[in-house]
C-alpha cells in the first residue's frame, strides 16, 4: 500500500515546500551595528571612500527619559565592520549646553572643514537649541565657533538635518511638531534669512494621529531630480513612530507624501537617514536591539533597499542581519582593534593620546571581524596590547567563535592598561576569505586592552591567485565557512573524499531541505552569471537519490525565493557532480545562500539521506569546473518507480507523469521521463502508456520501438480523462 501513496505525492511535496520556505539562511545578528554603547539617532554621511555615521549616546542604565550624554562617530568601508572613533563631543563640551541633553545631530563637509549640527538644551533657558561645531576632520576635535546657539532657544527646535544643493546653497532643517527650514551662508555658521516652516498638511506629509504624519527627525537629501524629506512620523493611528517620507521637485517642495518606509519602531521613537554608498542604497534607523535596550536605550541599525523605478522609496523590511558585505577586509594592513562587526564583553575607550582602543575584556569576551581575506595565507599575527595584570590569550578562530583555531597569541603584563607592547604568534591554516573571531581567554580578572592588530605572510605579498575562481572550498579538515541549513549536523571528515583527504558530512537530516549551506558575499552580484560546482556522495539507503544545488535568496519584496542551480540523480556509493557553468543570479536578489539538499520525500517521517560534499567551487561565468561528472544512470524501460520491475504501480506513475507533463509544462524528473519513453521516440506520450499496459497484461513480451505512431491530438481533452479512458479500455478500471 505504500506504493499507492505516490498518487498523492503532490500534496506531500507542498507540505515539504511550506516547511522549506520557513528555513532561514545561515546568518548572524549584525544589527545593531554597534554593541559597545547605545547609539540613537544615526546620521550617515560619505567622506571620500568611507561611510561615517554620527550618533548620540543614551545613558546606560534603567532610564525614564532621553538622557543622552554625548555624540559618537563610527565609519565603515564594507558595511559590516565598523571602526569606533570614540566620543567626539560631550553633553557639556560647550558652556551654554545642558547636561544629558545631547540629542540628534548631523555632520557635513564644506571647503575642507567639517560642520557638526546638534541638538541640546540652552543652559540660559528658553528651550532647546541647534548648535554648530567645527573641526578639521570627521573625528574632531570640534570647536564651538559661536559660543551660543545657531537656532533657538525654542522647544520646537530639535533634530537638525543639513544639505548643500547643486547651486551651492546650504539648507538647514529641524523641528517637532513642525518642520522648519532656513538658508545658511557659505561659512555654514551664519543664518541667511528668516526661519520658516512648511505647511504641515496631509497631502504633503500624510495623515497621522496628530494631524499630518510628520513627527520629528527630518532628513533632507537629493537623488537624481527628486528631493526627499525623510522623517519620523506617527503614521495613521499607530502609537509609535515609523519612518515616512515626502518628495518634491525642490529643496522646499512642494512636497507630496510618499508613504511609510518602515513599520513602527520597537522602542517608540525612530530616526532615519538614507544614503547611497558604492552603488548601494541604505536606510539607517534606530531600534531596541541590545541587552538592556528599550525606549530610552536605543541602537543604530542599517538595511539596504532599492529605489523604485519612478524614484519612490519602497517599504523597507528591517532585519537583524543588516546588509551584505560589499568588500573584503585586508588583514595585512594595520587594523584598529575597535573595528568590529559584532562583539560581546567589549568596551571602547580613549587613551591619553586620544586614541581609541578596546578594553573591559574578560575571559569569554570576543570580537567578530567579517569577511577577512587572507589570500594565499598568513603565518604571523601581531597585536599591540597592554595589561596592568598578568594578561591573557587571544585565540584566533575562523568562521565562528568555536571554529578552527589558526593562532593563539599570549599577551603578558605590561605594567599598565595603556603601556602598549607588541606581541606576536605563529599562524597556520588561515587562507582565503573567512570571518575572523578574536576570542579572549585567561584568568577571572580583566585581561588586557588592545590598540591594533595585523597579520603577515604570503597573502601580504600579493601572491598571484587564479582570478577565475571566486572561492574554492576543499574541506581539508575545516568547513571553509560552510554550515548547517535547517538544523542538520555538518562536520569535516576524512571518511570519504572526492579529492585529497577531506570532505563534509551532513547527517541528522529530518527533512530533505536540511543540508550544507554558505552565505554568498559581496563578490556575487544580482543579475550576473557565475559557474558553480559541488561533488556529492551517499552510502546508505535507496539505490538512487536526487540531489539539488540550490540558491536561496530574498527578492525585492522581501520574500524568500529558491532557484535550482543543478539537479542530478546520484547512485549510491558514487561521487556525482552538481554543476552549472552559467547560472544567473536573479535581479534584485539579496541575502543569498548557496546550499546542497536532496529531493523531498513523500513520507515526511522518513529521515532524509545523510551525504558527503567535497570541492564546492564558484567561478566566473562560463568556467568549466572539473569534478566527478554526471553518470548516465541506467534505467529499466517502464520502471518508473525504480523497484526493478514493471507492474501496475508503474502505470499509475506514468499516468500521473503524463498529467503533470501536459498541465505543468514538463516538470517531471528526467530519470522518470527516460524510463517512461518505452518506445524510444525521444519523448513521453500516450503511446508509451499503451505499450506499458499491454506488457503488464501479458499481451506483449516487451516494448517495440517500431510501434511508434504519432500521439493523438489531445489539446482539447482533459489529460486526466485520457489517462482514465486508456485504463478503462485496457481493462484496468471499469
Amino acid at each position: 500500500m505504500k506504493k499507492l501513496a505516490s498518487i498523492f505525492a503532490t500534496a506531500a511535496l507542498l507540505s515539504v515546500a511550506a516547511l522549506s520556505a520557513a528555513v532561514p539562511a545561515v546568518t548572524h545578528a549584525e544589527n545593531p551595528i554597534v554593541q559597545t554603547s547605545f547609539t540613537p539617532d544615526p546620521a550617515p554621511v560619505v567622506f571620500d571612500d568611507e561611510l561615517y555615521v554620527f550618533t548620540g549616546c543614551d545613558r546606560e542604565g534603567n532610564n525614564d527619559f532621553y538622557y543622552m550624554t554625548g555624540w559618537q562617530c563610527f565609519s565603515t568601508k564594507d558595511m559590516k565592520n565598523w571602526t569606533d572613533h570614540g566620543r567626539i563631543l560631550e553633553d557639556e563640551s560647550f558652556s551654554w549646553c545642558n547636561k544629558n541633553d545631547a540629542w540628534a545631530s548631523q555632520c557635513i563637509e564644506r571647503n575642507g572643514k567639517y560642520y557638526f549640527y546638534f541638538t541640546t538644551t540652552n543652559k540660559g533657558g528658553g528651550g532647546r537649541a541647534i548648535g554648530v561645531a567645527v573641526a578639521d576632520s570627521p573625528e574632531g576635535p570640534y570647536k564651538d565657533v559661536l559660543g551660543k546657539p545657531l537656532c533657538g532657544p525654542n522647544w520646537d527646535y530639535i533634530d537638525p538635518t543639513v544639505m548643500i544643493d547643486d547651486d551651492g546653497q546650504a539648507w538647514l532643517m529641524f523641528g517637532n511638531p513642525k518642520c522648519y527650514y532656513v538658508k545658511l551662508k557659505e561659512d555654514m555658521v551664519t543664518l541667511d534669512g528668516k526661519i520658516q516652516n512648511f505647511d504641515m498638511n496631509s497631502q504633503a506629509f500624510g495623515q497621522g494621529k496628530n494631524g499630518s504624519a510628520y513627527g520629528e527627525g527630518p532628513w533632507i537629501c537629493k537623488r537624481g531630480d527628486l528631493y526627499y524629506l525623510v522623517y519620523a512620523g506617527f503614521y495613521g493611528s499607530q502609537g509609535g513612530e515609523s519612518i515616512c517620507y515626502s518628495y518634491g521637485p525642490s529643496v522646499t517642495g512642494p512636497w507630496k507624501f510618499g508613504g511609510q518606509i518602515t513599520d513602527q519602531s520597537n522602542c517608540f521613537t525612530t530616526h532615519g537617514g538614507t544614503i547611497d554608498y558604492k552603488d548601494h542604497s541604505y536606510l539607517f534607523y534606530h531600534k531596541n536591539g541590545l541587552k538592556g535596550g528599550g525606549t530610552f536605550n536605543r541602537s543604530a541599525a542599517v538595511d539596504e533597499f532599492t529605489y523604485n523605478s519612478d524614484g519612490t522609496i519602497p517599504k523597507v523590511k528591517t532585519t537583524n542581519e543588516g546588509p551584505a558585505q560589499i568588500e573584503a577586509l585586508n588583514p595585512f594592513e594595520r587594523v584598529e582593534a575597535e573595528t568590529i562587526c559584532w562583539c560581546e564583553g567589549i568596551k571602547t575607550q580613549k587613551d591619553s593620546n586620544n586614541s581609541v582602543n578596546i578594553g573591559n575584556i574578560k575571559k569569554g569576551s570576543y570580537i567578530k571581524v567579517a569577511g577577512v581575506d587572507f589570500g594565499e595565507g598568513a603565518d604571523t599575527f601581531t597585536a599591540c596590547a597592554g595589561s596592568a595584570d598578568s594578561g591573557g590569550n587571544i585565540e584566533l578562530h575562523l568562521d565562528s567563535k568555536t571554529g578552527p583555531i589558526v593562532g593563539n597569541l599570549k599577551v603578558g603584563g605590561t605594567g599598565g592598561w595603556t603601556n602598549w607592547q607588541e606581541f606576536s604568534c605563529d599562524v597556520s591554516g588561515a587562507t582565503g576569505e573567512h570571518d575572523l573571531y578574536l576570542v579572549f581567554n585567561g584568568g577571572d580578572n580583566f585581561l588586557m586592552n588592545v590598540d591594533w592588530w595585523q597579520f603577515d605572510g604570503p597573502g601580504a605579498k600579493g601572491a598571484a591567485t587564479d582570478p577565475t575562481y571566486i572561492f574554492k572550498s576543499t574541506f581539508e579538515g575545516k568547513l571553509d565557512g560552510w554550515s548547517d541549513r535547517g538544523g542538520a549536523t555538518v562536520a569535516a571528515t576524512q571518511a570519504e573524499a572526492f579529492n585529497s583527504e577531506g570532505s563534509v558530512y551532513c547527517s541528522d537530516r529530518s527533512a530533505s531541505w536540511m543540508g550544507v549551506g554558505k552565505n554568498l558575499n559581496y563578490k556575487f552580484k544580482a543579475g550576473e552569471s557565475y559557474s558553480f560546482s559541488a561533488n556529492v556522495k551517499y552510502t546508505e539507503g535507496d539505490p538512487t537519490v536526487t540531489f539539488h544545488l540550490t540558491l536561496q535568496y530574498t527578492d525585492s519584496s522581501g520574500e524568500t525565493q529558491y532557484e535550482k542551480i543543478d539537479t542530478q540523480d546520484v547512485i549510491k556509493g558514487e561521487w556525482v557532480q552538481l554543476a552549472n557553468t552559467s547560472f544567473k543570479i536573479p535581479e534584485g536578489a539579496k541575502n543569498m545562500l548557496l546550499y546542497v539538499e536532496t529531493e523531498g520525500d513523500s513520507d515526511d517521517t522518513t529521515p532524509a539521506t545523510n551525504f558527503y560534499v567535497d570541492d564546492i567551487f564558484a567561478a566566473i561565468d562560463g568556467t568549466v569546473i572539473e569534478g566527478a561528472g554526471q553518470p548516465d544512470i541506467k534505467v529499466i524501460p517502464g520502471d518508473l518507480n525504480f523497484d526493478e520491475k514493471v507492474d501496475t504501480f508503474d502505470i499509475i506513475e506514468a499516468r500521473k507523469a503524463l498529467i503533470i507533463n501536459m498541465n505543468d509544462g514538463g516538470k517531471v524528473d528526467a530519470k522518470v521521463l527516460k524510463a517512461a519513453d518505452v518506445d524510444k521516440s525521444g519523448s513521453f506520450n500516450v503511446n508509451d502508456i499503451v505499450q506499458m499496459m499491454n506488457y503488464v497484461l501479458g499481451k506483449t513480451k516487451g516494448f517495440d520501438a517500431s510501434q511508434n505512431p504519432a500521439p493523438p491530438a489531445v489539446s482539447v481533452v482533459n489529460p486526466a480523462f485520457i489517462g482514465a479512458n486508456i485504463l478503462r479500455k485496457s481493462g484496468f478500471i471499469k
